[in-house]
């Protein structure tokens, strides 16, 4: 299994950066261009244990996938979301998301995603795999949360 973790400052409130992370499809296509569909399965009161049919779209190609909140909590200075998914047979995949309010106009965000390969073969592509796809997303939701525009 590989895990991979990066933290960022965003200089924009928490609440504004939550949006994103667990907000309409709109907001999450903002930061996730590539989900084209977040169908709620089952909601739970307390959101962990909740299941929604994700829908991604991988050139021409699009997958599903039934995408589990694992963890959740959504308090004025903290809010954290974990979610994992099995992605076409061949990995087992968590996203965790953190947010820390610094202040009112600041938030400290903490990115981390494991992926557990599920067959053997699968295991000689993670020998490779590198943080850069973390990295990306990391800086995307900085860019987007500090969008003027968008605030």
């Amino acid at each position: 299994m590989k895990q991979w973790t990066k933290a960022i400052e965003i200089d924009a409130p928490i609440e504004h950066v939550w949006k994103y992370l667990d907000g309409s499809l709109e907001n999450m296509q903002k930061i996730m261009p590539q989900v084209v569909s977040n169908e709620p399965l089952t909601i739970t009161e307390e959101k962990i244990g909740s299941i929604y049919l994700q829908k991604y779209k991988e050139g021409k190609r699009v997958m599903e996938y039934e995408v589990e909140t694992l963890d959740y909590l959504n308090s004025p200075n903290e809010k954290k979301m974990k979610v994992g998914f099995t992605l076409g047979g061949m990995f087992e995949i968590t996203a965790g998301y953190e947010l820390y309010k610094i202040n009112d106009e600041k938030t400290r965000y903490i990115y981390t995603t494991t992926n557990q390969p599920l067959k053997w073969f699968v295991k000689l592509f993670l020998l490779f795999a590198n943080d850069k796809v973390v990295v990306e997303f990391v800086k995307r939701v900085k860019r987007v949360a500090e969008n003027k525009e968008d605030k």
